[in-house]
């Protein structure tokens, strides 16, 4: 598997790509294809952070860091990381985490955040925002938003999170 930036010509690609990893998720309002093609196009776009996992030449797994604010400090918010169904529990989602952090951190970010089930993502070192000081701007158990923290010499922040206009917030 080869983990690679997201080019225009894979938007169709991704777009289905997303859309069949949540048909049968939980917790999905069914538009987080849309969301990441919303996304494309704001501002809050960091076009080296929408990453495609790539297998015998078809892309299996998707993951996207947008730019959000807590208490005027720009952070990064995780939204969605998609995965083929016939793909997921291979280590591909982890894997898309480990390499979007890394480029994070040469980007100068320092914060990731991100709404997600509790089990999955401290595995990737997430754990509740609020340790953090880290709000969200809706009423959400504190196991299932959180937040890692990039650089170990990143300033504190605190205050609830701003997302891109996109997420409908």
């Amino acid at each position: 598997m080869n983990i690679r930036q997201e080019m225009e010509s894979d938007h169709i690609s991704v777009y289905e790509l997303v859309k069949a990893a949540f048909a049968s998720a939980e917790h999905s309002d069914g538009n987080e294809q849309d969301l990441v093609a919303a996304l494309r196009d704001s501002s809050a776009f960091v076009p080296e952070l929408s990453l495609a996992a790539v297998e015998d030449g078809d892309i299996v797994g998707h993951i996207l860091f947008t730019k959000a604010a807590v208490d005027g400090h720009t952070v990064l918010a995780l939204a969605p990381l998609s995965v083929l169904p016939a793909y997921q529990r291979q280590g591909i989602g982890l894997a898309l985490i480990a390499e979007g952090h890394q480029i994070a951190k040469g980007l100068g970010f320092d914060y990731s955040v991100v709404l997600g089930h509790a089990e999955y993502y401290p595995k990737a070192g997430y754990c509740p925002a609020s340790r953090f000081g880290i709000r969200a701007p809706f009423d959400v158990p504190d196991e299932n938003f959180m937040a890692i923290k990039l650089r170990p010499d990143a300033e504190n922040v605190a205050g609830i999170i701003r997302y891109a206009a996109a997420f409908g917030l």
